[in-house]
């Protein structure tokens, strides 16, 4: 599976000069650097686009807590912009729960789990639930606890499950708006979880020290080290779609045995069980996310919940595995669940479930759903699969495997810089303001996912960038995973003689 990996083929040449200049070996990273010094570029700003571009995937943070202690304000004050919804009542449905921040040079991710609160399941178990769930995926943890209020029984409930988690946690005391508060924050010392940090997310006070912690705690890459070789176990498959789709059923049929319950009833399966199932001779580490169904007065609910849960699935693997109901017209949810594996960096793989209850005119609208609605991920390897008979499961491990060779698939500068020079020369950007910006020379930064930059004379547009992705795609392939793509300008041109 690794055929794509660097020149002498070890995962320990990778993961050493990952870090250090992306995916570019000593040699290969001082002939580009020394491209770019011809071309007038700040090396300086070479090697950062490099370092940025060549990161793998980032290490997670969750942010957990009971309702109304501040945790939408205190990512939306991590992330330096307002976009977790901040509203007092329970109910707001968010589209995304994960989001990408940066503090002291260090880039993270941040899994935000909101304030729900679901009378029908009482206030415990829904905190609970959400905790279980964003700890699952994070690396470390931010536990928010009102210090105006103190510690209550909700409270040490978390602090029970982060116990028994094991990741690291950092104590945030929010609503701490001067000096009079620190002593109220110095109660939760009681907690047990080490040194409050006092904060106020809304005012900002305090959460620089917050973030230096956080730093300490948080590693520099996720524990989960991708890969075959055995080195980083079987590689992961989350199975993911929207409620009732189908997932715990073709989980089973996958087995081949009865290994998750699978009911009409909300909830049957509440944490996201990990199966190892052998299939082609090669074993696999499936994530199965089913379970959470819909009920009208729970909608808004089950629907984060469900969010929730598949982030953390995602997070945790390599390839996600769509299923999408056949049957049912392609909704706006099974666009978000798309749109959230593309975003998190992970292969894809779209599972067409149903398949053989469709009638022709069925199948006929169904691909024009597809070209229209699924359009973004044309690159994915499609099967159309039954999980009640098992039609085509034969087809499926094919098409993951096609899309991980994709995710780690890296093509040397050298090859790349011909086929863009030949690109360039052929279709050249359009003019705009009397200029034609030009593609001077690029590199493969990083894989899983496949991380490009471009460096260029000038702004270079969105429908361009479009236009070298796809000729990317069918120059190389990259069957099966989302394509990364920075652009960077040079200022002032140096004369070279």
């Amino acid at each position: 599976m690794n055929d794509h990996s660097q020149p002498d083929g070890s995962d320990a040449y990778e993961g050493a000069h990952e870090h250090e200049h992306g995916a570019l070996g000593d040699a290969e990273f001082a002939e580009f650097m020394e491209l770019a010094a011809e071309e007038g570029f700040d090396l300086e700003d070479v090697e950062g686009a490099l370092e940025a571009a060549g990161h793998g995937p980032l290490p997670v943070l969750a942010v957990v807590g009971r309702p109304n202690v501040g945790k939408s304000t205190l990512v939306n004050r991590i992330i330096g912009r307002r976009e977790a919804v901040v509203e007092d009542k329970p109910g707001v449905t968010r589209d995304r729960v994960t989001y990408e921040a940066e503090w002291a040079g260090r880039r993270f991710k941040v899994v935000d789990t909101g304030g729900w609160e679901q009378d029908v399941l009482g206030i415990d178990a829904s905190v609970a639930a959400q905790a279980e769930y964003a700890i699952e995926a994070a690396d470390a943890v931010v536990f928010v606890v009102d210090a105006k209020v103190g510690a209550t029984d909700t409270d040490e409930a978390v602090v029970r499950l982060l116990r028994k988690a094991g990741k690291p946690v950092v104590l945030c005391a929010n609503k701490v708006d001067g000096p009079s508060g620190e002593a109220d924050a110095a109660y939760l010392w009681s907690l047990g979880l080490g040194e409050p940090y006092p904060v106020s997310a809304l005012h900002g006070r305090g959460t620089g020290d917050m973030l230096d912690q956080v730093l300490q705690v948080l590693p520099e890459a996720p524990r989960e080290s991708f890969g075959g070789g055995g080195i980083g176990g079987p590689r992961r498959v989350a199975l993911i779609g929207r409620p009732n789709v189908g997932k715990s059923s073709l989980l089973n049929k996958v087995a081949g045995e009865e290994r998750v319950v699978v009911n009409e009833l909300a909830g049957t399966t509440r944490d996201p069980v990990d199966e190892l199932i052998e299939l082609g001779g090669v074993t696999w580490k499936f994530v199965d996310t089913a379970g959470i169904r819909k009920r009208v007065h729970l909608q808004q609910g089950a629907d984060y919940y469900a969010s929730l849960r598949t982030a953390a699935a995602v997070e945790k693997a390599e390839v996600a595995v769509i299923l999408i109901d056949a049957s049912e017209s392609i909704s706006v949810q099974d666009q978000r669940i798309v749109t959230m594996a593309v975003e998190a960096g992970r292969a894809v793989v779209l599972a067409f479930n149903k398949w053989d209850t469709l009638d022709e005119e069925r199948r006929y609208y169904l691909e024009r759903e597809i070209e229209t609605e699924l359009g973004q991920v044309a690159w994915a390897p499609r099967v159309n699969v039954s999980a009640r008979t098992g039609r085509h499961m034969e087809k499926l491990v094919p098409a993951i495997e096609t899309a991980l060779a994709g995710w780690e698939t890296r093509v040397p500068t050298g090859r790349l810089n011909a086929f863009l020079g030949e690109l360039v020369a052929a279709h050249p950007h359009p003019v705009r303001g009397g200029k034609q910006p030009r593609i001077l020379f690029g590199t493969q930064a990083g894989t899983k996912p496949p991380r490009f930059v471009l460096f260029a004379s000038g702004f270079i547009e969105a429908g361009y960038r479009r236009f070298i992705e796809r000729r990317l795609r069918e120059e190389f392939g990259f069957e099966g995973t989302p394509i990364h793509i920075s652009v960077r300008v040079r200022e002032k041109r140096s004369r070279k003689k």
